[in-house]
């Protein structure tokens, strides 16, 4: 792979690493264990926010180390510093190999190949700070000239370039560079004494050259006035069992926490997953089709490699309603038998890695949007979410909704405030009844917590009616 050249140069050459010698400390850490690797990890970090006419933060940060890990049957041995050195790397070898030996399944090589999903130039260093400063300001006048209801305004810009480096017993290697970036607005606006918010996101595994254009800019603050505005005019929500229609792209936010977390290696392994043991069994209703894809270029979730050096791949999870398939890291594949999937990721050297989603999604349908809306007499269309909770084990899950309308007559009627969707992942997966023909993938904002660990992900989904579904509101 090309990248190896490239981290070669950052581990090796500029920290002063022998390449033979760290091996052969990587091969006497790892005898007699089931698996294990050494990650090296280099990265640059950088946000700029800017709120009400200044600058309000800047920070810019640069790290690197390394995890080794060593594992035998299900038990782990992890070691991690700051410090890239031989002696550092032998110390944390003397501390791994601890782990007891004992055998414990077998690892399927997944097929596939490690073609790059991005670029890998470094966004950090490809824009000078005026002119990221200068796209913030220029947000901020946009914003409050648009409207005169305009009260407040922040906009920030944030990047990331990280390098990563793989070494396996026996000489093994892969190697990833990853570019990261994002661009949040978030507007306030005041009328009669009433204030309401709005917020937009973008981003992916590009650089910042395309958030620069004007275009592209300005539809990120129209689009957070646009919610801020709704938000302004919008009523109580209805509270009660009804239809909910959910829209396409980020309310697939929802797919991701109720149902992709129950669906990861882990927790069907341990068999504390709602869906552990159903493997081609119905789960869902016909037509629900379910994938985890990370190999969509520039995608905020893709990688051309997970963090554990295996190439992404595209996974069925639930096709046409039936179970097909959990994500899996290498662990977890050994101990059930199965190949791995690409899902191993880890927020940092410093992190242990897990089996993660990476781009998750359900498949279009063939019905009109606008049909799936005639369809309901009195109900919810939830178009975009904020914060949610849900347990693996039951499924259950509650989900606030940051713009949402009531339906009446089979027409979008008006915005509610204060609705929250209330459910069972497994459960609201049978009662999806339409499923619209517009498929989107969310703009490129999402990050998932798991065991302690962000790392970016992608969701998506199209315009989906379920039947029957709890909703929280403020209505009296």
């Amino acid at each position: 792979m090309t990248d190896i050249a490239a981290t070669d140069e950052l581990f090796f050459t500029r920290a002063g690493l022998d390449r033979i010698r760290v091996q052969d400390l990587v091969d006497d850490a790892l005898t007699g264990t089931d698996d294990g690797e050494l990650f090296l990890e280099y990265r640059q970090s950088e946000s700029v926010v800017f709120d009400d006419g200044q600058i309000k933060s800047a920070a810019f940060d640069t790290s690197q180390g390394f995890g080794l890990r060593a594992i035998s049957g299900e038990v782990t041995g992890y070691s991690q510093a700051s410090e890239l050195s031989e002696d550092a790397i032998r110390r944390a070898g003397e501390t791994v190999k601890t782990v007891c030996s004992g055998k414990g399944g077998t690892f399927a090589a997944p097929p596939g190949t490690n073609k790059n999903l991005y670029c890998d130039d470094n966004p950090l260093s490809l824009v000078d700070f005026e002119t990221k400063v200068d796209l913030l300001a220029d947000m901020d006048a946009y914003a409050r000239g648009r409207d005169e209801r305009v009260v407040q305004v922040s906009a920030s810009l944030s990047g990331n370039w990280q390098a990563v480096g793989i070494i396996r017993q026996g000489g093994e290697r892969a190697a990833d560079i990853r570019p990261l970036v994002r661009l949040n607005v978030s507007v306030i606006v005041e009328k009669d004494g009433r204030m309401e918010a709005g917020s937009h996101g973008t981003g992916g595994r590009v650089t910042y050259e395309q958030y620069l254009e004007e275009d592209a800019w300005k539809a990120a603050v129209d689009e957070a006035l646009r919610q801020a505005l709704v938000n302004l005019e919008s009523v109580p929500a209805p509270a009660g069992e009804m239809p909910v229609v959910l829209g396409p792209g980020w309310p697939g936010i929802l797919l991701h926490e109720a149902i992709g977390h129950g669906l990861e290696g882990d927790f069907n392994r341990k068999k504390t997953s709602a869906f552990a043991g159903l493997l081609g069994e119905r789960v869902a209703a016909p037509g629900v089709t379910v994938i985890d894809d990370g190999t969509i270029e520039d995608r905020r979730g893709s990688l051309t490699i997970d963090d554990e050096g295996t190439p992404s791949q595209r996974t069925v999870l639930i096709e046409d309603g039936i179970l097909k398939g959990y994500m899996q890291d290498r662990m977890n594949a050994r101990l059930m038998g199965v190949p791995c999937t690409g899902n191993g990721r880890r927020q940092s050297y410093a992190h242990a890695p897990i089996p993660r989603m990476t781009n998750t999604y359900m498949l279009a349908g063939d019905h009109d949007p606008e049909e799936i809306l005639k369809s309901v007499d009195n109900g919810i269309y939830a178009v975009s979410f904020g914060g949610g909770q849900v347990d693996i084990t039951s499924g259950k899950f509650v989900f606030t909704c940051t713009e949402a309308y009531r339906i009446e007559n089979g027409k979008k009627a008006a915005p509610v405030k204060g609705a929250t969707l209330i459910g069972n992942g497994p459960d609201v997966l049978t009662r999806v009844s339409m499923i619209g023909n517009d498929l989107e993938l969310d703009p490129g904002v999402g990050t998932c917590g798991k065991d302690g660990q962000g790392v970016p992900v992608g969701v998506g989904q199209p315009t989906i009616k379920i039947d029957e579904l709890t909703v929280g509101g403020t209505e009296v």
